[in-house]
């Protein structure tokens, strides 16, 4: 009887160090997924900035074209 009662514990003990072991690995994925994730809305940021920037300057360019040509 003894033996099965260490053996449940053995067992029992195991089940909660692999259990530590998986979260302790959910939580470095999460990091790395979180890290991505800001990297990524980074990029998107400065291209959408960019962008932007470069509409803006075509679009007073053009303005300035057709009120050049208008005022001819």
């Amino acid at each position: 009887m003894k033996k099965v009662v260490l053996s449940l514990a053995a067992i029992a003990m195991m089940t909660v160090v692999s259990c530590k072991d998986a979260n302790a690995e959910a939580e470095a994925t999460t990091e790395d997924a979180i890290e991505a994730v800001e990297e990524t809305a980074t990029e998107a940021i400065e291209t959408v900035e960019e962008t932007a920037t470069d509409a803006i300057e075509a679009t007073e360019e053009a303005a300035t074209e057709a009120t050049e040509e208008a005022a001819q």
